[in-house]
């Protein structure tokens, strides 16, 4: 580029995604065309626009959508938590890379959509678009799709952390023990009779308490993984209202 020179820096959040120079301490210089969008040079420097709360310029809030000028002095800030996503209920959609991560909000009540068959970026995409869903995932080239109606870059490849991570951003509603982790559908109270065909008979001797998912069928009681799954759940309570 051979335009005006501006100067950014990054919330420490954001640091990740850019280069060393744009990481330290203090704004760094960026040369511009003259006629990007303020948007389109953040992006350009290697972070998705998911990821970016306000933008400051020499004090003033600004949009995405300001061309900025020779020697302004830019902040780009981090979303500020909890995120509200306006305009539709809370609702997920995770990347094929994001199957515990997945389960584990569906354990926890949240709607999470989720196939472990990649449909591809534009596919993925759309239907963000389509069921107004917040895109979650660990492609930052996904999340700049422009289709998608929202979206937000997992930060670590350890489900405890990611989970933490999407709880603490988006504070969704839990209802633990009500939706599927298999399928995400609602879970409904089902009587031993109507269930019996589902069961082993070491399970029909063992427990008297079920649940059926509502859309696929599975059958669920408190088996032998019962209380690992409680555990996610009680820390999943307890983090919530810290």
């Amino acid at each position: 580029m051979n335009g005006p020179e501006i100067h950014v820096s990054f919330a420490p959040v954001l640091h990740l995604f850019v280069a060393s120079e744009y990481s330290a301490a203090g704004p760094a210089p960026v040369v511009t065309d003259g006629s990007s969008t303020l948007g389109h040079v953040v992006e350009s420097l290697g972070v998705p626009l998911t990821e970016v709360g306000r933008l400051v310029v020499d004090g003033t809030e600004v949009a995405v959508s300001h061309v900025p000028g020779a020697g302004e002095n830019i902040e780009v800030r981090a979303v500020e938590r909890p995120q509200q996503i306006p305009g539709a209920p809370l609702r997920f959609l995770l990347d094929v890379h994001l199957g515990t991560l997945a389960r584990r909000l569906r354990l926890l009540g949240v709607d999470a959509a989720y196939t472990n068959e990649d449909p591809g970026d534009a596919a993925l995409a759309a239907l963000s678009a389509k069921e107004q869903r917040v895109l979650l995932s660990r492609d930052r080239g996904l999340l700049r799709r422009r289709e998608i109606w929202a979206g937000a870059f997992v930060y670590s490849d350890r489900p405890d952390d990611q989970l933490r991570d999407v709880l603490g951003r988006f504070a969704p509603t839990l209802a633990p023990w009500t939706r599927c982790t298999a399928c995400n559908g609602r879970l409904a109270d089902a009587d031993k009779n109507s269930v019996r065909e589902h069961l082993e008979h070491g399970t029909q001797r063992t427990y008297d308490v079920f649940a059926q998912c509502t859309a696929c069928g599975r059958v669920y009681w408190r088996g032998a993984h019962h209380a690992r799954l409680e555990a996610i759940v009680e820390k999943a309570l307890r983090d919530s209202t810290a």
